[in-house]
């Protein structure tokens, strides 16, 4: 069930902050839907690929990175502050970066720049607070039709913890934004994060992921940490390479590891 009273998502103001970086743009706010990036999706699929903002204040089947499950509203009980436990959207959009390398830290980056200093990124798409997930980050692409020079649709999902929720069948109890940035709620978190994330958006298609390679080892969660691959592979993290990469030094030497290789934890950790 969503907020008792009315979301005051403040439409206008969120056009205003990005129409002038996409032409087209609108911003969409759903009461509930299965999940903004399954919609989004959807849409391109059939022709759909106009710049837009998806805002679901409930997800009933919201996703995440290897078909996991996203919860956007796994707190059993309503917040005390009568808003929304987590901040569930999609941006989509036309992209067309001559390398796609990176795109999710690149997105992490810019999220955990705009949330709060203590906010750090857990490759290859997670934001982690005091080691534990706040945030994760799903992107997909489709054809944006046209030529190749078109690009693709990218559909850039999020969801961030805003208040506690239950750990059921985690080793961890997931972070929430409200213990670093007391009162905050889902329409002023969405206002903090969309311009900044527009705008690296763009840096990116023009520059790819050198400008956030420096600003991503900064907030770096696996840094210099022993690190188990998915695979059995255990080492220690040694931060990104140029194309993002997670470069993890071994008893065999130095591996690069893509996010379509392996799933990558700390190591003693039972679930990330």
């Amino acid at each position: 069930m969503g907020a008792a009273n009315p979301i005051r998502w403040q439409a206008e103001a969120l056009w205003e902050a990005v129409a002038p970086r996409l032409p087209g743009f609108t911003v969409e706010v759903l009461p509930e839907v299965d999940s903004t990036n399954s919609e989004l999706m959807r849409r391109a699929r059939a022709g759909q690929t106009e710049p837009v903002l998806l805002v679901a204040e409930r997800q009933t089947a919201g996703r995440g990175r290897l078909g996991r499950a996203w919860h956007s509203q796994g707190a059993p009980a309503q917040p005390p502050d009568g808003g929304l436990p987590a901040l569930t959207f999609s941006l989509g959009l036309s992209l067309a970066p001559r390398d796609w390398s990176g795109l999710s830290l690149a997105v992490g980056t810019s999220l955990a720049e705009s949330l709060h200093p203590q906010v750090q990124i857990k490759w290859p798409n997670d934001l982690w607070l005091q080691g534990r997930k706040l945030a994760g980050i799903l992107i997909e692409t489709a054809g944006a039709g046209g030529s190749s020079a078109a690009g693709r649709y990218a559909v850039v999902g999020v969801g961030i913890n805003l208040h506690p929720r239950p750990a059921d069948g985690l080793s961890t109890a997931p972070a929430w934004l409200q213990e670093r940035v007391p009162q905050i709620d889902a329409p002023q978190a969405l206002q903090c994060v969309l311009a900044p994330l527009v705008q690296a958006l763009v840096v990116f298609e023009a520059e790819g992921f050198a400008p956030f390679q420096a600003r991503f080892q900064a907030r770096d969660a696996l840094r210099d940490q022993a690190v188990l691959l998915s695979d059995g592979t255990a080492g220690t993290a040694c931060g990104v390479g140029g194309d993002g990469a997670l470069l993890v030094h071994t008893s065999a030497g130095m591996k690069q590891i893509t996010s379509s290789e392996v799933s990558v934890r700390p190591a003693g950790a039972a679930s990330a």
